[in-house]
């Protein structure tokens, strides 16, 4: 009988492929994951709500953004070329990431731990001065977008196709200009929702009966991977297609993102 070793898959698992690429966000990605869990389980024990949800659901919605942010920024390391992946502008974005993530999710975990609000609250200056402060590290946990574009279009790693490094920097571009755009303008309301509010959708919770800025901020964010996705998928495809799916999947995907926010804007819910 074959021993369970044998049986093992040889390959290395995702979290080991990833842990090469880039070892101190790999493991930081993967423990906010874990948190998740965490805070998660933690609204079974701890019913308080904020707003008419449970205390804990917003801390659990951070950590799995951030965990999968970071993720994504260690797989996409491995495009960087490996005599770079140390240099001090990449050393620079690990160490905003953790920065940023870590404080954002500290004072986030303590809200809910208080029974407060994290985001939107400016009932005292003191907390208005955190939400400013939580705007500051936003802006720079998805500004390090930038230089990974930067570096990856300059120098990507030996080969990668350049129809598929084209997908990877445009997705990055579009995190950081539409993810962090509109994110600075929800940030900027009183609040997420735009008119009557109420009957969230299931699992992500947006409002079900007006807008809800938060659709075209989850779009743009996730644009670092729908792009190179998009891209990889196509593969296959002869070179000028490769190109058409790469140039025009970023357009369209900029143009849906754009269109959500402005239904949004208009008090409209994304689905009737």
């Amino acid at each position: 009988m074959a021993s369970i070793a044998a049986l093992a898959p040889a390959a290395p698992s995702i979290l080991a492929l990833l842990a090469e690429r880039q070892r101190t966000l790999t493991y930081y990605g993967a423990a906010f994951l874990l948190l998740a869990l965490v805070t998660a389980a933690a609204q079974i024990f701890d019913t308080r709500l904020v707003d008419g949800v449970n205390v804990w659901v917003k801390p659990t919605k951070f950590f799995v953004s951030v965990g999968v942010f970071s993720l994504t920024a260690a797989w996409f390391f491995g495009y960087v070329r490996q005599e770079r992946r140390r240099s001090r502008p990449m050393r620079a974005v690990v160490a905003l990431i953790v920065l940023a993530g870590t404080f954002e999710l500290a004072w986030i975990c303590w809200q809910a731990s208080q029974g407060l609000a994290s985001h939107f609250n400016n009932s005292t200056p003191f907390y208005s001065i955190m939400y400013g402060l939580m705007g500051l590290f936003a802006v720079l946990l998805v500004g390090t977008t930038l230089p990974l574009a930067w570096e990856i279009g300059r120098r990507p790693a030996e080969g990668l196709r350049p129809p598929f490094v084209a997908a990877v920097v445009i997705g990055l571009l579009l995190t950081f200009v539409l993810g962090g755009g509109l994110g600075g303008y929800m940030s900027s309301q009183a609040g997420h929702a735009v008119g009557p509010e109420g009957s969230g959708l299931p699992l992500f919770g947006w409002n079900g009966l007006g807008g809800d800025l938060r659709v075209a901020h989850f779009l743009g964010i996730h644009a670092q991977q729908a792009l190179p996705l998009m891209a990889w998928l196509a593969r296959d495809f002869a070179v000028p297609t490769l190109w058409t799916v790469t140039l025009g999947g970023g357009a369209l995907y900029a143009l849906l993102t754009l269109a959500v926010f402005a239904q949004a804007v208009a008090g409209l819910p994304l689905l009737a």
